[in-house]
């Protein structure tokens, strides 16, 4: 079984894939756009003119695939209750994933050292997605 993370960001999905590439080293797997979809959705499912917006992507991320969509609403994302994990190897590659991720967002807990973790900070990017990044102490104390 695999649960996968599936984002819808209501007209701002593109937006969201390229800075996902730059802050997290996203990788496109593949991109259609509503134009592209061998039927039209029904009538008033999608908002008009959204032909060039995401219907479907997916990317990959470390190990890890995530869908996104500029969904069928325009009426503004709603991401409560779940955070995406970004675990990584070091400090200096969550410090730099953290402070990415967090840019022209909301820092809700500073990156640092916990009784659980090397590091691990909590914040909200500037899409509204939360995200935790941490280097657990085992893959701390693996790298040492």
């Amino acid at each position: 079984m695999l649960v996968q993370p599936y984002l819808m960001f209501n007209g701002r999905c593109e937006e969201a894939i390229e800075f996902y590439k730059k802050a997290i080293g996203a990788e496109v797997q593949m991109l259609m756009r509503f134009k592209e979809a061998p039927e039209a959705p029904p009538p008033g499912m999608a908002p008009p003119n959204w032909d060039n917006k995401v219907m479907h992507a997916c990317l990959q991320i470390g190990d890890t695939q995530m869908m996104a969509s500029d969904g069928c609403d325009a009426s503004g994302p709603a991401f409560k209750g779940i955070n995406l994990t970004l675990t990584v190897a070091n400090e200096a590659e969550a410090a730099r994933k953290f402070a990415a991720l967090s840019e022209k967002g909301q820092v809700t807990m500073p990156l640092g050292k916990t009784f659980f973790a090397k590091s691990f900070g909590m914040a909200t990017d500037r899409f509204g997605v939360s995200w935790m990044v941490i280097v657990p102490a085992e893959m701390a104390a693996k790298a040492a």
